[in-house]
This record gives C-alpha cells, sequence and structure tokens, in this order.
C-alpha cells in the first residue's frame, strides 16, 4: 500500500495490542478506528475486556523500552501518578528454580503499576492522537471481503441489538485476543485456517490486595517466588500506584490457590521463598482474593499459511497466548506493533508481518514452553536438547545464589532483551561452572539454607 492508500485503518479490540496496533497506524493513516465491546473509559479500572486486570502483571524490559519510544515520558506520568520504578534486580526479591537470587545492578528497569493503571495511561495517550477515533460498546461479527481482499469489519452495536453494519476500511487488525474469531472468519472467506499448536498448563491464579507494613519490605518493591518441579507453587508481590501492593499466588495443573482468605493464606506459606508469607502476616487486606483460569497456551500458526487476505493483520494474543506466570503477553504485543510500523513503513506487504508475526510469538513460545515442560505434568515430547538447556538452567539459576552476573545474564532472557542463546555465551557458562564447582556449592548451600532478606539489605541473609 502506498500513502495514498491508507484512508482508514480497523482495529479490533481495544486492550494493549489494540491500542498500541492504533499508535503505530495513526503514523500512517488518516483515520483509525478502536472498535471494543467495552465503553474505554480514560480513568483506571478493571474492565470486562481484560480478564486479568486484577492480577499482577510484568511489563517486561524490552516491553517497557517500547511503551517509552512510542508514548515519550510515559514512565514519568506513571511514576507522577505514584508508580514506582526501580531495577529488576536490585530492587527485587527473586527465586526461580528454588532458588534465591544474590540482589545487584542489572540495569532493567522494574515498573511497579497496575494493569488498570498502565493500561489507561496508554489509552489516554493513544485517544489524544488526531487520527483515532473510539468505537465503544460494539460487538465485532466479522470481517467484509471483496476477492481476496479484507475490506472492512462488521460490528454491531451493544447498546440496541441491531443488525451488523458493515464498516469500511483500508486494513483491519484482529486485536481481539484469546477469544478471535479469525479462523472460523477465514475459512468461511474460502482461506485456509491456521494450525493451532497448544500446550496445556493448567495454571490458575488468585490476587489480593494489602496494606503493607512500612518496615515490610524495606526498599524492595517486589517479591517474586516462581513455580518450579520441585515447588509447583508460586507467587509476587509488587508495590503499586496506590501505596498498597498487589499479590498473585499461582499453581499449575490444578493446584491452584483458593480464594477463601484462610486457604489463600496458607497456599501463601506453601512457597520456595518464605518472605512473601511473613510480609502477609504483618500486612493488611483491603479486599478479598480473586480468581483466573488459563487451561492452555495456543499458537495460531498464521505465519505458516501459503494463502492469506491482504488489507488484514493480526497481532496479540489473537495470535499467541504464552502462560501468564512469565509475564510476556504486553512486551510480544508491543514487538508486534512494532514490527507492523516497520512493514508499512517500508511499503512491504502485510504477509512479511506474518512472518514478523511468527518469529516473536516463536521466540517467546520456545521460552515458555521449555519452562512448562520442566513440570512432569505438562503433555509434550521433551527432545534432548530440551533437557539439557532445562538441566543447564537450573544449574545456572544455582549459581545466582552467588553470582549476580548470572542473575542479570538470566532476567536478561527472560525480559526478552537477549536471545536464550546468550546464556551459553563463554563468559556466562564459565560463571556458571565455576558455581557449579565445589566450592560454589557449598557458597550456595549456605546461602540457600533458611534465606532470607533483611529489609533493606540487599542481600540474602543465611
Amino acid at each position: 500500500m502506498t500513502s495514498t492508500d491508507r484512508d482508514r485503518a480497523i482495529i479490533l479490540g481495544g486492550s494493549i495490542a489494540g491500542l498500541l496496533a492504533a499508535r503505530v497506524l495513526s503514523e500512517t493513516y488518516a483515520e483509525v478506528v478502536v472498535v471494543d465491546r467495552d465503553e474505554l473509559s480514560p480513568d483506571p479500572a478493571p474492565r470486562r475486556g481484560t480478564p486479568q486486570s486484577r492480577h499482577l502483571h510484568g511489563l517486561l524490559a524490552r516491553g517497557h523500552a517500547l511503551l517509552e519510544e512510542f508514548f515519550p515520558g510515559l514512565t514519568a506520568e506513571l511514576t507522577a501518578g505514584g508508580a514506582q520504578v526501580g531495577d529488576m534486580l536490585a530492587d527485587t526479591r527473586l527465586c526461580f528454580g528454588g532458588h534465591y537470587f544474590r540482589q545487584g545492578a542489572s540495569g532493567l528497569p522494574a515498573l511497579c503499576v497496575s494493569r488498570p493503571a498502565l493500561e489507561a495511561a496508554v489509552r489516554r495517550r493513544v485517544l489524544a492522537l488526531p487520527p483515532v477515533r473510539v468505537l465503544g460498546r460494539h460487538d465485532v461479527a466479522g470481517v467484509v471481503a471483496e476477492g481476496r481482499r479484507i475490506v472492512g469489519a462488521r460490528v454491531v452495536g451493544r447498546a440496541d441489538g441491531s443488525a451488523p453494519e458493515e464498516l469500511p476500511g483500508d486494513l483491519v487488525v484482529d486485536a481481539t485476543g484469546r477469544g478471535s474469531r479469525l479462523p472460523v472468519w477465514l475459512e468461511a472467506l474460502g482461506f485456509p485456517a491456521p494450525r493451532q499448536d497448544r500446550l496445556a498448563v493448567g495454571v490458575g491464579y488468585a490476587s489480593r490486595r494489602y496494606r503493607l507494613h512500612p518496615d515490610a519490605l524495606g526498599n524492595d518493591l517486589v517479591v517474586i517466588s516462581a513455580p518450579c518441579a520441585a515447588r509447583p507453587r508460586g507467587g509476587g508481590l509488587s508495590r503499586i500506584e496506590d501505596g498498597n501492593c498487589l499479590v498473585t499466588l499461582m499453581g499449575v495443573h490444578g493446584d491452584h490457590p483458593p480464594t477463601d482468605p484462610e486457604g489463600f493464606t496458607r497456599f501463601a506459606a506453601d512457597l520456595a521463598l518464605p518472605d512473601l508469607s511473613r510480609i502477609l502476616a504483618a500486612a493488611a487486606p483491603l479486599d478479598d482474593p480473586v480468581a483466573y483460569r488459563y487451561p492452555a497456551s495456543r499458537w495460531c500458526r498464521y505465519d505458516r499459511l501459503d494463502r492469506f487476505p491482504s488489507g488484514l493483520a493480526v497481532l496479540g494474543d489473537a495470535v499467541c497466548t504464552l502462560n501468564p506466570i512469565y509475564g510476556q503477553g504486553m512486551t510480544v504485543a508491543a514487538l508486534e506493533a512494532d514490527a507492523l510500523r516497520r512493514q508499512l513503513a517500508a511499503g512491504h506487504p502485510l504477509l512479511g508481518h506474518l512472518r514478523d508475526t511468527g518469529r516473536i510469538a516463536g521466540a517467546a513460545w520456545a521460552l515458555a514452553r521449555g519452562a512448562d515442560l520442566s513440570f512432569p505434568e505438562t503433555p509434550g515430547r521433551r527432545t534432548a536438547a530440551d533437557r539439557f538447556f532445562g538441566r543447564y538452567v537450573g544449574m545456572l539459576q544455582a549459581g545466582a545464589v552467588r553470582d549476580e552476573h548470572l542473575g542479570r545474564a538470566f532476567l536478561r532472557v527472560t525480559s526478552l532483551v537477549d536471545p536464550p542463546t546468550a546464556l551459553l555465551r563463554p563468559a556466562v557458562v564459565a560463571r556458571a561452572l565455576a558455581a557449579a564447582s565445589p566450592v560454589g556449592r557449598s557458597t550456595a548451600r549456605a546461602s540457600r539454607s533458611g534465606a532470607s532478606w533483611s529489609a533493606g539489605s540487599g542481600t540474602p541473609r543465611g
């Protein structure tokens, strides 16, 4: 498409992926219409279209950098509203693979803000762009095609239940999330539906807000005890913008945290890192726990299709839903939106964007899949490479107990800043092997034994 073709873009879905698509398309389209079933208010509040909004969200370092690029000053705006930013390793208490990482500078930001506040800040920025307008309280009934080209969307007003109307557009972007109906719509138009890769993880969340004791965390901002095969229950605590904290507990393959207050507290006491339970013992709950269920990850392989209509793009969870434990979703959506911007700026056909989204989703899928397959209950074939890399990552995590350089290398990969192969660089391997030596193992065992953090001390205490 040339610039003269770009009159109207239609974004189906107004969550983070749709808002970021609207942001990049506002650079090249005269009008950008965001269609959503909710009324997209500028105020921060949980909404039906974001079912995870009451739970912890992680904006990984790569995603944080892209959002700041899309919306200069966004971090300053959020911190002015009460959010806090620290260092992902220096200002957090982390336990991965049952190992308590030594704190130290990572250079990776940890943005502590609730999902409603972050989404509202992004939404305000997007809706202030001259080309963007919102069509709220509308359902999407399908896409409109002329031959091999998508030329609009079929939308239905929710208020009056009227008949579908056609909204014409030069580009339609499906950002409707996990519930995307695009595979069905493609088949109805005579195009092939994508193959779907699926990985059953059976994740369950429960979350609750607390008022912390003033000395509970010292200078730290976040506590994460990640689930692992040996201790499959996990949890996270983060300061948020209202001066309180949000706690999310999680379990896999059906071992889900209860939503009654007593059961929630008992579940928190069964994590590998005891700090979270001790902090909650002195905290005041502000509401009752709320639950969320995520049965399986799914990747629609649009990148493998040999026929796909022009005038159509798809990104975010509509392409690939990832185990939310790893916090990849918003960052993957930002990477895909940035790839869409680059494809359009270069005048490339949108088929190239399908390949881009496949590459971006595939990298995140590989990381999440490797972690998910570490649980023996997860169905799926384990290759020799999977087993080798899993053992190596376990050794590296154990080494991070005493060597903050290993913790930083691990976090740069899980934050989608570095590729997984960065963990195999000679300097990283040498440090991991040194930590696995008899002297290193002895030091690590001493650090693990009853480890906790002194308030504001910045180092594990044995």
